[in-house]
Parts: structure tokens; C-alpha cells; sequence
């Protein structure tokens, strides 16, 4: 297995709508988008955002833009009005998912390369 740090494959942006966020993920090169649908799931980012995330998260593939667009629910405290949270308006969960680490076969080292 190889380990890949999603900041070196992608840039993000996110922003907010009351407790739900939304991270952008677009990949810096479009040969890094096949790697990124087969690897970076909407499970996978609920698993790394762990407690945070309260309701589900779904992904959504902009394929024409090599980008995919995750809508986090119950995600932000209750949202600005609500939340004891620090960041409750999820302008910082851009940066949190780019620490994000994708185990990949080594078969799969294809697609960066």
C-alpha cells in the first residue's frame, strides 16, 4: 500500500448554509481524478471528520472540472447562530480535509504518475 496525502493532489474550498458545510475538492491535475473517485468516498470523509460530522455525507462528481463537491450535514454545531464551536461557519474544513491520507494499491500508482 502507498500513502498519499490529499494536499499534494488537490485544492479545496468550502463554505456553509446554517449546519451544513460543503468542501470542494479539484484535483491540480486532471490524471489525479480517477485516483480521487475511486478513493476519496463520501465514507471516507465521514470517517475523518469523525464526531464532527452529525448526518451524512454525500458526494457529488463535477467530472467536466476533475472536482468533486461533498455536502456535510449537521456538520457545523447547530450553525452560526447556534454553535460553541470555534469555526462555525466551516470556512476551515477546507484545510482540514487536505490532511486526509488515501491508501492506495500500488497498482493504483498509475494514475499520478
Amino acid at each position: 500500500m502507498a500513502k498519499l496525502q490529499l494536499k499534494d493532489l488537490v485544492y479545496a474550498r468550502s463554505g456553509d448554509k446554517g449546519d451544513i458545510s460543503n468542501i470542494a475538492v479539484i484535483a491540480k491535475e486532471p490524471r489525479f481524478y480517477p485516483l480521487l473517485q475511486k478513493h476519496l468516498t463520501a465514507e471516507r470523509v465521514k470517517e475523518f471528520f469523525g464526531e464532527m460530522v452529525k448526518g451524512r455525507v454525500d458526494r457529488y462528481e463535477v467530472r467536466t472540472l476533475h472536482a468533486m463537491n461533498f455536502v456535510l450535514r449537521n456538520s457545523l454545531g447547530g450553525g452560526a447562530t447556534r454553535s460553541l464551536r470555534i469555526d462555525f461557519t466551516g470556512k476551515t474544513m477546507c484545510q482540514a480535509i487536505l490532511r486526509i491520507v488515501l491508501e492506495v494499491d500500488e497498482s493504483d500508482l498509475h494514475l499520478i504518475h
